[in-house]
This record gives C-alpha cells, structure tokens and sequence, in this order.
C-alpha cells in the first residue's frame, strides 16, 4: 500500500499484544494502514512496553476501554480469554464497528464473541496462519504475515463489506485470503497444526522423563528432527493449552486416526515389513514437495 493512500480503518484496537499483535501492529504502522493504534494487554509492563517501542498510540490494560472509538477491534490474546473479554467490550463497541481476531480454532469464536456483540457491530473472525515460537511484544515482525494464508471464517448472514475489509488490511500485510466454514477449518487446523503442536510437546516431554544421562544427551546430540520438535514445544503454553481445549472434538478424531497409523507402523516394523515401510515414506515425501511447490515452506 502506499504511504499516499487513505488508511483502511482509523483507529484499530489490538486486545492483546504479543507475536501476531505486535507483527499486526508494526505492519499497520509501518504502511499506514489506520491513522491510530491502541492495544490492551495483559501487564502494566507489556503495555509500557508496546508503548516504549512505538507499536501503538495508547496502551494499557482495561480492554474495554480500549474499544471506545474503534472502527476495527481484533482479538490478540489466547481463545480462552474471548467470552470474558467480548462480555466486556461487547457494551462500548460503535455502531458499524468490526471485531475479528487471529486465532487457531473458529467455531469457539464465534460462539463465545457472537452473542455479546450489539445489533450493527459485524464479527469476521480470522486466522492468519503464521507464528513463530517466540512469544511478546518484542517478538513481532512487519513481514511475518508475508505469502502466508489467512483464512476467514464469517458466520451465516455477515455484513460482505466488513469480510472485504477485514481481507484488505490482511492483503496489504502480505497475506493470502480464504474464506472457510469454521468447523471445516478446525477440522483442517487439527491435522495441519494442532496435531503436529501436540506430538511435539509429547516427545519432547518424552524426553523430559529419560534418567538424566540420557537426558543429557539428547540435548547435546540434537540432530534436525529433535531440534526441530522443540521448536514447535517451546510455543507459548497458554495459548495452545485453550487451543486443544477449544478444538477438542476435532484433535481427538484427528489423535484417534494418528493412533490407528501409528500401530500399523509400529506392526510394520516388529515383522520387518520393509515394502510397506518404504511405501509410506514415498508417499508422504510427496507431501513435502507439494508444500515447497506452493511456497509454504
């Protein structure tokens, strides 16, 4: 977008302000997509701190204040805070106001924000697939969001002007836009990031629980694929802890099928049955070259 363009929204407010707020944030400063940013966080510190590094106009820690006046409101913190804080901005919002969010399962949002949004106010519920392990205000990027896929999931019946609008401010953070029943998305996340997310903290707690020699070198001898697994468990805790409680039907199908596999492996390999081996690890590296192909990698 440039800078000559009249700004998308003119006053956003971020409810909370870590990875994705803060790399919201610097991208809607950086290419003057609202003409102001306030943000509610969680601390006194993490407010200052947004502040101090120029990521917002206003900070501080009543979301509810934080509305007043915003033309765009988007929920940054874990799922599990929604139904409280939707309750308590859900009285201050304007009139033809949009709130969203950037959260991994959708269906809980709109049953827990939906109800407590007035007549006039358009809820467009959104995931910017995107992250990092690292977690805080300190954490975010303007270009995190670059050739990444943001999905929309807007109930039955939402205002198509505020969709189009939400889906330009995500166009002009570089991302790629789809539009998605919740459910189906969920269904979709489970497999492709909620699942992976959970095997990763199970083995790397696997590891946690070996005697301490061995422990020890699994550290030291971390070759890519541990590595990479503690990668993903370092992710913030309590956002992924109200992620798998918010989307359990779907990760416990998606576990049920997991566990189905996992024991046809493991009965592979007790009867030494290389062709079925080698025949699943054909087919999944054609997994791998498909996402190259499609630039998420």
């Amino acid at each position: 977008m440039s800078s000559s363009a009249a700004p998308l929204f003119e006053r956003v407010a971020l409810i909370g302000i870590g990875l994705i707020g803060s790399s919201l944030a610097r991208r809607i400063r950086r290419d003057r997509l609202a003409d102001a940013i306030v943000c509610a966080a969680r601390s006194e510190a993490t407010a200052a701190r947004a502040l101090a590094l120029g990521l917002v106009d206003q900070a501080g820690t009543d979301a509810a204040a934080s509305v007043a006046g915003a033309d765009l409101v988007i929920l940054c913190s874990p799922v599990g805070t929604y139904a409280e804080i939707a309750a308590a901005i859900g009285p201050l919002l304007k009139p033809g106001a949009i709130v969203s969010d950037v959260g991994s399962v959708k269906q809980c949002v709109i049953r827990d924000v939906g109800p407590c949004l007035p007549d006039g106010v358009s809820l467009v519920p959104a995931h910017p697939v995107a992250g990092t392990e690292h977690s805080g205000p300190d954490a975010g990027f303007p270009e995190l969001f670059e050739g990444r896929w943001c999905i929309l999931t807007p109930p039955p019946g939402t205002d198509p002007q505020a969709i189009e609008r939400v889906a330009a401010l995500w166009r002009c953070c570089g991302a790629l836009i789809e539009v998605m029943e919740p459910a189906h998305h969920d269904r979709v996340l489970a497999i492709t990031s909620h699942l992976p997310h959970l095997i990763a903290y199970t083995i790397v707690g696997t590891a946690v629980d070996l005697e301490e020699a061995t422990r020890s070198e699994v550290i030291k001898f971390s070759a890519g694929g541990f590595r990479d697994f503690t990668r993903i468990a370092a992710s913030d805790p309590v956002m992924w802890r109200d992620i798998f409680l918010n989307n359990r039907e779907a990760v416990l199908e998606i576990i049920q099928r997991f566990s189905e596999d996992l024991t046809a492996l493991q009965r592979a390999i007790r009867w030494g049955e290389g062709d079925k081996l080698e025949e699943l690890f054909t087919r999944t590296r054609a997994i791998r070259r498909s996402i190259i192909d499609v630039k998420q990698a």
